[in-house]
């Protein structure tokens, strides 16, 4: 079934140059399983492309239940020279928390916040 990324797990995100850095944060370690399963670094280029990502990677954190994503060019330029209202990438996280994701319908309720 398809679920909002915000339903199993949360997010910071912030500016690194004309780009920007986003964890997603796992809040149970299947829920981990399920974000590793999802979120591929051309699933999140797919879905910030229309702000200007390419090049997306991603760094898997397994202790921490953490996928790291560093969105390139995703800022226009960055903090001190884009025009966009969010420069410094601090809205990028809730921006990728409403992606919706597919989820085995068995495994929502271990996803879920405990």
């Amino acid at each position: 079934m398809k679920i909002r990324l915000g339903e199993i797990a949360y997010a910071r995100s912030g500016d690194k140059g004309s780009g920007a850095t986003l964890g997603i944060i796992a809040y149970t370690a299947k829920g981990y399983e399920v974000l590793c399963d999802a979120l591929t670094a051309s699933a999140m280029e797919a879905y910030f492309k229309p702000m200007g990502a390419v090049g997306v990677k991603r760094y898997e954190v397994p202790k921490l239940h953490v996928l790291n994503f560093v969105l390139p060019e995703v800022l226009a330029g960055g903090g001190s020279r884009s025009l966009r209202i969010d420069a410094q990438g601090k809205a990028v996280g809730q921006v990728a928390l409403e992606m919706l994701i597919e989820v085995p319908e068995s495994h929502v309720a271990a996803c879920r916040k405990p």
